[in-house]
């Protein structure tokens, strides 16, 4: 009867034995499914986040719109370990439904988060309006911005066209219908219409910057030439807060906007299909060594152009 106990007991310990060790080993094999999703960057739907994070969102070239860009932003919106955002802006402007897009989606991550904006070689036109949505803008000395304005482009090909004996036939609904036509000459009619849409436009825009950057309506009129200025005179004019670059920026969300030194700066991830990718590539570089930005831009124009 004893051999029997001691051999009940024995089995009793090597069961326990057991258990412990298929304990550890399920333990073992899922934190190696842990480790290769954190690599994978998966467990952020499955298992919850990463902790906190500063997204570090570029703004580079013509800004369009671009759904694509705008669903990244909603993620941001939505993520609740998003602590911080950096937005460094390198763009000459670009279509005013672009810029008012892009504005608008910052400004909904803004409600509820600090953003800065840091700006590098250009921020001007619609680039500029991008930096106001921010709650702290830097830019360096010589940064270029400002150009606080709309523009619409067309061109007119009557003189060329009587030269080589083409004449050109129209036929519209209203005399409005579209104009200005390069076609046809642009009538003091045309011009009235055209310049009612800029300056409604126009009115938009200066009182975006006047709202954001706390600075009276008709100071902002009278900086809002069309001029640019830069990063210094911008200071000096109200238009930026600080001059500086990445590491101001990411000072001024720690030190001012209280956000956690233990935050990762992570880039925002844009999800385009292989196709768009692309299409954005190049358009990006051809974009550069086109002379003119309204070559390849429709509707009402926030970029600056240097001729």
């Amino acid at each position: 009867m004893a051999l029997d106990a001691d051999i009940l007991l024995d089995r009793r310990r090597l069961k326990k034995s057991v258990f412990r060790w298929r304990v550890v080993a399920a333990i073992a094999v899922l934190a190696v499914i842990l480790i290769g999703l954190a690599g994978t960057g998966l467990n952020k739907g499955v298992f919850g986040t990463l902790g906190p994070r500063i997204v570090e969102v570029t703004i580079d070239g013509v800004i369009t719109e671009d759904p694509y860009l705008l669903d990244a932003l909603a993620a941001v919106e939505e993520d609740s370990d998003v602590v911080g955002v950096i937005v460094h802006i390198n763009s000459p402007g670009g279509t005013m439904v672009g810029g008012e897009t892009l504005f608008e989606a910052l400004r909904r991550i803004g409600e509820t988060r600090p953003i800065v904006a840091e700006m590098g070689t250009v921020a001007a036109s619609g680039g500029y309006m991008t930096a106001i949505a921010a709650d702290h803008i830097v830019a360096r000395r010589g940064t270029v911005t400002g150009s606080i304005g709309v523009i619409f482009q067309s061109m007119n090909f009557t003189g060329t066209l009587e030269k080589l004996g083409v004449e050109p036939l129209t036929v519209k609904s209203g005399p409005l219908k579209a104009v200005p036509n390069p076609f046809e000459p642009t009538d003091d009619a045309a011009r009235t219409a055209m310049q009612s849409l800029i300056s409604d436009m126009f009115d938009v825009f200066v009182g975006m910057v006047a709202e954001r950057r706390d600075l009276p309506m008709d100071t902002v009129k009278t900086l809002a030439d069309g001029r640019v200025y830069t990063g210094q005179q911008a200071l000096a004019n109200g238009l930026i807060d600080e001059i500086g670059g990445r590491r101001e920026a990411v000072r001024w969300l720690e030190d001012k906007a209280g956000v956690t030194t233990e935050a990762e700066i992570v880039p925002l991830e844009i999800e385009y299909p292989e196709d768009d990718l692309m299409t954005t590539v190049l358009e990006g570089t051809l974009g550069k060594v086109l002379s003119s930005e309204g070559l390849k831009l429709d509707g009402l124009l926030t970029v600056w152009q240097p001729q």
